[in-house]
This record gives C-alpha cells, structure tokens and sequence, in this order.
C-alpha cells in the first residue's frame, strides 16, 4: 500500500515521524507540504491564487498513491486529490464546526476575510463530506464528527510523539515554584480561559508563571497578565530544543484551554516528568490520567487551580510521582510506534471497504 501524505508546514516534523513508524506495516510512505505543492486561492501570496495543478500532477503520477491522507480540510491539496479520484482520508486535528464560528466571530469580520473563510470552508466541507473516511484525533472529537456525518467511517487517530526527544537537559534560569503554560493565542474560544489566570496570579504571589507561545490574541492576553509580576511572557519557543528546555525547568505544567481536542503539549510536559494540571474539557482528560499524572480542573474555576498548585508546590514527592507516571503513561499510549501500528490497520481496513 502507498500512502501520501499532504500536511501543513507546522506539522511536517511530526508527519515524518509517522511516516517513518507507519513503514514498519507495509506502507510506503510520502509525505509533503501540501502548500507547496498546491496552494490556490486563499491565500497570502498572490501568485498562488494562479497556480496549477502540474506539481501535484507529477507527484501523483510519479508516486502514484493508493491513498492519500490530508491533516488540514480545507486544502486545495485534499480537493485535488478528490477530482483525480484518488481515496481521500482527513487527519482531523481540531473542531472543525467550532473554529469556523469563532473565526467567523473574531478574526474574520473584514469583507475581504468574510470571502476567504467562506471559500476555505467551501473547500473543507467538499474534502470532508467526499472523503472515505475521516480520522478524529481524539474520542472526544470523534463524538463531534459523528453528529455531522453519522454514516462515515471514524477511527480516531492520535497525535503520536517520539519520546527519545524528551529527556532531562539544560535549564532556563526562571524562579521558583514555577508553574508553565505552553499554548498559543489563535483561537479566541480556547485563549479566553487563560483570563482565569488574574484571579490565580493575585491570590498566588509566591508562585511565578511562565507563558510560552504566541497568536494574533497575544496582545489581549498581555494586557490583562503582564501587570502582575509573578507573571512572564517568553514568546514562541523552537520545537523541540527550546520547548524541552522549558519543561524541564518548570515545577508544574498547565494547560488553561476553553476547548481543546487533545492537549499535545501535556505530553509532552508528562515525558519531561512534569505533574500536569489541565482544564477538564474536551479531549484533554485522554491525555492524562487523573489524580495519577496529574489533575483536571473544572473549566473557569480558579479556586480549585489555586488548591491543586498550591498542594503540588508543598508535596514535591507527589509531584516527583505524577512526573514518572505520566513518562510512563504517554509511552504506553502515544508514541509513534503505538499509534502507526493501529492507523495501518485503520488505512488498510478503509482501503479494502472501498474496493
């Protein structure tokens, strides 16, 4: 079996990570920028609105795929796939139906954005209703899918991670008892939840955070923390050097989200040791263990981040236990291996039901 992969440029290092682990079940494996191959209209360069379809022509023909798996919906590489035919399977990584409205309530209000996000979503729902299958990257998310297309083959896909890029290193030099958040500002339904932090700085003065990440609502979440000293911006960090230097520098990782469909970066903090506190919503509780690797937290209740930091910052041997769990954990569910292992299955299963 031949799979091609088309995925978008921030996701191409974990992309080739599963190629390489999928290759173990008898695919072979291509993965490229789907952008750079196919862009089309929206898009910031002008002169992609004009491209054609001659380098992924060649690609195809060259490659020639008996499957072809897209992570972003809303690709010009994904609807080239379905006019030439080829079987399409969607990675789907986030709430589809719920970015739409935020996007459409936040950062696509101008007359120009309003016709880009309506030709994007022109073009994702054409790849998700024609595709043979559709991956969730989470059980919460596939719940989701399922309402909206209850007849469609579902296999939920997890994010997989190479544990041998997490291991103890160099330290930033920060205060503690440190807690740290690592999470970008792009959707505003999500970034919203971190204004919990106001009442948890105040209350916690003892306690510095440390947020890395950034995203066009950056500014709003600086407005509202920067005043409080015991609060630090650092910015977007280079993956996966200066994120594992930052987690191994904190005490205790947060993930503060108003929806999220999994929480990759709590897996991250779980194989770097760390105890993990995270908001109980969306897929994030599939990441975790509770009151094992870490805690869930109740969406916007900031009395019980305050108590569960609070007892993590003065019970470290806990803390040192939920770290090693959590190791534990993330390699048992979420490694490459694990995940390609059951995808392969997966494709080849969706693959034999089309023919």
């Amino acid at each position: 079996m031949k799979l091609l992969v088309g995925g978008s440029k921030s996701k191409l290092f974990h992309l080739q990570e599963f190629s390489r682990a999928i290759s173990k079940y008898d695919i072979e494996c291509k993965v490229v920028h789907d952008r750079e191959i196919y862009a089309g209209f929206p898009s910031k360069k002008v002169s992609d609105w004009f491209q054609t379809r001659k380098k992924f022509d060649e690609l195809i023909s060259d490659f020639k795929p008996d499957l072809v798996l897209i992570d972003n919906p809303s690709s010009h590489f994904g609807l080239a796939t379905l006019k030439a035919k080829i079987p399409l399977v969607v990675h789907l990584r986030g709430d589809y139906w719920s970015e739409l409205k935020w996007a459409k309530e936040t950062t696509y209000k101008t007359p120009h954005r309003r016709i880009a996000l309506w030709y994007k979503n022109k073009i994702g729902k054409e790849c998700l209703e024609k595709s043979i299958a559709i991956l969730p990257l989470s059980n919460n998310l596939k719940k989701i899918v399922r309402k909206q297309f209850p007849k469609k083959i579902l296999e939920t896909m997890y994010q997989g991670i190479n544990p041998s890029l997490w291991y103890p290193t160099e330290q930033m030099k920060i205060q503690h008892p440190s807690v740290g958040l690592l999470q970008d500002a792009i959707i505003w339904g999500k970034t919203k939840e971190m204004f919990i932090l106001t009442e948890i700085l105040e209350k916690m003065p003892e306690i510095t955070f440390y947020w890395a990440g950034d995203g066009p609502f950056r500014d709003e979440v600086l407005t509202r923390l920067n005043k409080y000293e015991n609060f630090h911006w650092l910015g977007r960090l280079s993956h996966p050097k200066q994120v594992r230097e930052f987690l191994m520098s904190v005490d205790i990782y947060a993930l503060i989200s108003g929806f999220d469909t999994l929480g990759m970066t709590s897996q991250e903090a779980a194989l770097m040791k760390k105890p993990v506190l995270a908001t109980k919503i969306g897929g994030i509780p599939e990441s975790m263990q509770e009151n094992e690797t870490g805690y869930l937290i109740e969406k916007g209740n900031f009395e019980q981040w305050i108590e569960k930091i609070s007892f993590l910052s003065k019970n470290k041997e806990k803390a040192k236990q939920m770290g090693e769990k959590g190791r534990g954990f993330v390699e048992s569910k979420f490694t490459w291996d694990v995940v390609a292992k059951e995808t392969a299955a997966n494709l080849k299963k969706i693959l034999e039901n089309q023919s």
